[in-house]
C-alpha cells in the first residue's frame, strides 16, 4: 500500500480556500495534515520557509511535541487536505511503518534545511 492509499482511505477531507489561514503560530498543535490537492505555503514569523504540494506533511511538530504550531500554514491555492488526529497518527505510525519512515524524513529535511541556513 502506497503513502496516497493511505491518505485516500481517510473518511474525511477538508478544504481550505487560496489564501485560507490553515493554521497560525501559537494555534493548539492537536492535527497533523496531508496534503490531497494543491499547495500550501509555510511561514515562521512571516517569513516564507517552504511551498508544500501533494502527499507533503504538515503540523507533524506541534503534534509530536503535544507544543504549540511553530509557523503558520496558508492555503496558495485551493486545498484539499488530510487530517490526522493524535490517535490516528500514533495507530499509523504503530501499523504503517512507510508513514512513519515519511514522518521521519519530513523531519530530518527540515532540520537538514535549517541548518543549512544558519550555516549561509
Amino acid at each position: 500500500m502506497d503513502m496516497q492509499d493511505i491518505f485516500n482511505r481517510t473518511e474525511e477531507h477538508q478544504s481550505f480556500a487560496a489564501g485560507q489561514a490553515i493554521f497560525q503560530e501559537g494555534d493548539p498543535g492537536d492535527i497533523l495534515y496531508i496534503v490531497v490537492e494543491g499547495q500550501v505555503e509555510i511561514l515562521i514569523d512571516s517569513q516564507w520557509l517552504e511551498m508544500l504540494g501533494p502527499g507533503d506533511i504538515l503540523g507533524e511538530m506541534a503534534l509530536i511535541e503535544d507544543r504549540p504550531r511553530s509557523a503558520t500554514a496558508i492555503a496558495r491555492t485551493d486545498c484539499l487536505l488530510t487530517p490526522i488526529t493524535r490517535q490516528h497518527f500514533l495507530t499509523l505510525i504503530q501499523h504503517t511503518p512507510l508513514f512513519a519512515i515519511r514522518v521521519m524524513r519530513v523531519l530530518a529535511h527540515r532540520l537538514r534545511r535549517t541548518n543549512q541556513q544558519r550555516l549561509s
